[in-house]
């Protein structure tokens, strides 16, 4: 049994759709609860991914479906004028690579060493065509994903950077309670330079807010790699608009 931390991890509110249907991509899936991966990819092999190498780059025949064993993975797309939008990280337990185009529309290379499990799709497919329960599994999963891109347009849309920031800390406090883990410990395998290409913002920007926070005892930082959440009451109502430091 995953243990209960003293403190929740920040909540994040998405608003509901008002019209129009988004046509994304499904890119990161985040296992559902209950979804053991390792019971549905018995045939699956491991695959070991150095830091900063790739695991597939855009254009690259589709051909299986990846979970995170141990590590991290950053999916992006390099934009006309050579910049680059992370679209996702994909962090321990998440999956990569499920969609319906036959080619990826994305690159994935990992941040650092990284173990990742893989599963051929025709495999999964054949899977999910038998059994009822493995289509049900991976429509959960598919929803997660939605879910997860509009809170990244959450975080980069009409929002100050450090609103940006606050709620990208939320994101992943949220994903540690529902690990199990310490919500209010934040681990960062991904650099400043990382997170800003997913806000939207330039890394000075980050590093300034990074700072601000800080001295203002939002934060606290360990090693760079670790970020501490402090007065989460706050954090909450700085990530949803309704405060300013």
């Amino acid at each position: 049994m995953p243990r209960k931390s003293p403190q929740r991890a920040l909540s994040i509110k998405i608003a509901k759709p008002n019209g129009g249907v988004a046509q994304l991509q499904p890119i990161t899936v985040r296992c559902p609860s209950g979804w053991s991966v390792e019971s549905d990819w018995v045939d699956g092999s491991v695959r070991r991914v150095d830091a900063k190498r790739h695991l597939f780059v855009e254009g690259d025949a589709k051909t299986h479906v990846y979970k995170v064993m141990s590590g991290a993975v950053c999916l992006y797309k390099v934009l006309n004028d050579g910049r680059r939008q992370i679209i996702e990280f994909a962090l321990e337990g998440d999956v990569i690579g499920l969609g319906s185009t036959p080619t990826e529309t994305c690159n994935a290379q990992a941040l650092a060493a990284t173990r990742l499990k893989c599963l051929p799709i025709a495999v999964m497919l054949k899977a999910a065509e038998q059994d009822t329960s493995v289509a049900l599994r991976l429509y959960k999963a598919l929803s997660r994903e939605l879910v997860a891109a509009r809170e990244h347009l959450l975080c980069v849309g009409q929002r100050g950077a450090t609103e940006r920031l606050v709620m990208f800390f939320a994101i992943l406090s949220r994903r540690n309670e529902e690990r199990g883990s310490d919500p209010n410990i934040i681990k960062l395998p991904m650099t400043r330079t990382d997170i800003a290409d997913f806000l939207g913002l330039k890394i000075e920007t980050v590093s300034r807010t990074f700072t601000k926070l800080r001295r203002q005892g939002f934060i606290e930082i360990d090693q760079i790699t670790t970020v501490h959440l402090r007065n989460t009451g706050e954090l909450q109502r700085l990530a949803e608009g309704g405060a300013r430091v």
